[in-house]
């Protein structure tokens, strides 16, 4: 399926592996690119020597375009810019908006640019600095997410920007796809599929969580960093929304210290990178410091198959999902879903005909 996406990164089908923390790792991101979509490897709970083994982990495993999600708001923000070009990464996606000066280095280098927003203004605001594409993700989606259906969001970004625009937040299968590209994106992006798939590498205790959860078993919760994150309700979420602020900033430093042993940053670094979070946000310095739970929480699920320590972020269609197919297999199913349900469009939504 030809599309502005494939045409400007370079795959064969519109779909796209989102760059989930501890879960988008070379396995999983190099097995969607052999699939033909675009994978992005996720590089903020990775130093940056890591994140260049990865790179080079990714690259012996395809020679198929992929990605790799930065942290715009990170205080060696430049440094990893600087590997992506060094290593020849073809896609730079952001879960914040890059600075102007952050795009135009990258695409000075032939980078692609592809931010991720969930608000009208804020993919205005990329497009105008000279993104080369948008995600946009819809309240449906997995971990930190706005309040504004995927439904609603897609067409208002679409009809405010000049750029492609990737729908995320809500899909999971070929009819999905297609409703994307009826409102005018270019391709879907999806996380929770492809954590559950059999080339996901998070513990089979933990897709066993997920595959088991109804619809109404993914929340949206402030308790684990001060923003709403959508994930799945576990004791452990409840047990964090009935903790005392003092309890809760105990472990939340805690936690801190593990996330800076495994990232390689020092507490400058951390600092930093919280008075970024808090800029524009209006948290509150006890916000910012339960905010350093969340990448322990989340490698306590993803990495150590913790399903009572850790936090599962979770996009509502965990409820729908049922099987863990290799992502060959979950992307050849999309296609043919999306190319069946063109045809039957195509017929006048006539079975019979």
């Amino acid at each position: 399926m030809d599309t502005a996406l494939t045409r400007l990164v370079g795959v064969r089908h519109p779909v796209v592996q989102t760059g989930m923390g501890w879960v988008a790792g070379p396995r999983l991101v190099s097995a969607t690119a052999n699939a033909g979509a675009l994978g992005i490897l996720a590089s903020a709970t990775m130093t940056a020597d890591r994140l260049r083994e990865a790179i080079r982990e990714v690259r012996a495993r395809t020679e198929a375009p992929f990605g790799v999600n930065l942290r715009a708001d990170a205080g060696d923000a430049g440094d990893r810019v600087r590997i992506l070009v060094e290593e020849g990464v073809r896609v730079a996606s952001f879960a914040l908006a890059p600075s102007r000066e952050l795009i135009a280095e990258l695409k000075a280098a032939g980078v692609v640019v592809i931010p991720s927003v969930g608000a009208r203004r804020h993919a205005e605001k990329v497009a105008a600095w000279g993104a080369d594409a948008v995600v946009v993700q819809g309240g449906e989606g997995g971990g930190h997410t706005g309040e504004v259906a995927t439904s609603v969001l897609l067409p208002q970004v679409v009809d405010a920007v000049d750029i492609p625009v990737v729908a995320a937040g809500g899909f999971h299968d070929g009819r999905g796809l297609v409703a994307a590209l009826a409102y005018g994106a270019v391709g879907v992006a999806m996380g929770t599929r492809f954590l559950l798939t059999s080339d996901s590498t998070v513990p089979d205790a933990v897709k066993a969580r997920y595959l088991a959860a109804a619809v109404q078993d993914v929340t949206v919760t402030r308790a684990v960093d001060g923003l709403p994150h959508r994930m799945l309700r576990t004791p452990l979420v409840e047990s964090l929304e009935r903790a005392g602020r003092a309890r809760a900033l105990v472990q939340a430093v805690c936690r801190a210290a593990g996330f800076r042993k495994v990232s390689g940053l020092t507490w400058t670094d951390m600092v930093g990178d919280g008075l970024a979070l808090r800029h524009g946000r209006h948290l509150a310095w006890s916000q910012i410091l339960l905010a350093a739970n969340t990448p322990m929480l989340l490698k306590a699920a993803m990495v150590d198959g913790r399903t009572d320590l850790g936090v599962m972020a979770s996009g509502q269609v965990a409820g729908v999902i049922d099987d863990l197919p290799s992502c060959a297999e979950l992307v050849d199913r999309i296609m043919r879903e999306a190319e069946g349900v063109l045809k039957t469009l195509a017929r006048g939504n006539d079975p019979g005909r």
